[in-house]
């Protein structure tokens, strides 16, 4: 986009609303300050409305009223609005926590819990199954049941599956083509040798199928895949 289009249509931003759903913004100032966002968004800026930015690493900063933000670094922002009369309260490891913004991120929660490289964050989830928190996932505070959030070692990532009648690992959920005939025919092949891959009981929808060259399917454990191998002459 060319500076003159940037210059007519103006700089996007996403604020986060009451019902903490982001929704776009036109703002012609580039360098609008915090209240001037706060204004567009439809929040009183002389109330006790407070604006912070969500970084893409998660982590919030706090924008003051009268602060600049320049838009023509930083491109599409997004922003969340609160009260500030309102507190959060929840627990982390245990410690009881207090948090002035209706969203918080897994960076911060890994921050407070502590947790190290090889450890993840959690929300507990009572009679159900626990919701595993990634550092730029953002949680509604506001929410039933966001009470508590604890830390966990790094669950292993690695699914065993079946090729040909034989149990085989792989390091992730997606499997490609390539990954599924070097686990049947390990080592090079020839232009001659053509590969024909089949599944059943996958993760992905459809859950059986044919896995075309270069394609990747979800898998989970026990997935199924037969792999023929044609010689062309």
């Amino acid at each position: 986009m060319s500076k003159e289009d940037q210059k007519s249509r103006g700089f996007r931003v996403l604020v986060a609303n009451d019902q903490l759903k982001f929704k776009p913004y036109q703002v012609d100032d580039p360098v609008p300050l915090g209240r001037q966002i706060l204004e567009i968004a439809g929040y009183d800026s002389d109330g006790d409305a407070s604006l912070a930015a969500i970084l893409e690493n998660g982590d919030f900063e706090d924008i003051r009223l009268d602060e600049k933000v320049d838009l023509r670094k930083r491109g599409a922002e997004r922003f969340i609005a609160f009260r500030t009369d309102r507190s959060y309260r929840f627990e982390v490891e245990n410690d009881q926590q207090h948090w002035g913004k209706p969203l918080i991120s897994g960076k911060v929660l890994r921050r407070l819990a502590k947790a190290g490289d090889d450890e993840v964050i959690y929300l507990e989830v009572r009679g159900g199954q626990d919701r595993l928190v990634d550092s730029t996932d953002l949680v509604n505070l506001e929410e039933p049941g966001v009470e508590r959030f604890f830390k966990a070692p790094k669950p292993d990532p690695s699914v065993q599956i079946i090729v040909n009648t034989r149990e085989k690992t792989v390091p992730s959920e997606d499997v490609t083509f390539d990954q599924v005939v070097q686990l049947a025919f390990p080592g090079s092949h020839g232009d001659t040798e053509e590969f024909t891959v089949t599944y059943d009981g996958a993760l992905s929808c459809p859950t059986d199928g044919n896995l075309g060259a270069g394609g990747t399917v979800k898998v989970k454990q026990g997935t199924i895949f037969s792999v023929k191998r044609t010689i062309r002459s």
